[in-house]
């Protein structure tokens, strides 16, 4: 397993101790994100959290909401994670605020995600890196 995703698992449960918590790997390619999201979902059971894991093809929004989040939320333990992995349709303007955390990931050029509060570039999958992105400097209208 990568450093990244025990950093970001570390970081993630700093943050959000205790509960029930949603966290989205997603990103341009979401087959891509699906292996991701597998390595960080790795990382929070080997730091002793319940993770159940889901992928979406599609990112639909009000199937997640009622398939999936609404079990989640009803039937697990309560502390756990729902780590959900899929597209950008993920972050949508409405799916957004679903989640506790978000982690995008991408390759090569392609841009970071605003909303992400961590971005990896997998370009080299077996060698993963975290970005940090400097928003503050870019125009009101990026990403819109």
């Amino acid at each position: 397993m990568a450093e990244v995703w025990t950093d970001i698992a570390s970081e993630f449960l700093h943050l959000y101790p205790r509960g029930r918590r949603l966290l989205a790997v997603a990103g341009a390619d979401a087959e891509r994100s699906r292996h991701s999201a597998d390595e960080l979902a790795a990382a929070l059971e080997a730091a002793g959290l319940q993770v159940e894991r889901v992928h979406t093809a599609d990112g639909d929004e009000q199937l997640l909401r009622t398939e999936v989040i609404a079990p989640f939320r009803a039937t697990s333990a309560g502390d756990s994670v729902l780590v959900v992995s899929g597209p950008s349709a993920l972050l949508s303007d409405t799916a957004r605020g679903m989640w506790h955390y978000v982690v995008w990931q991408l390759a090569d050029d392609e841009a970071p995600h605003t909303v992400a509060a961590a971005i990896v570039d997998v370009t080299d999958p077996a060698n993963p890196t975290r970005r940090f992105a400097d928003y503050c400097a870019l125009p009101a209208s990026y990403g819109a």
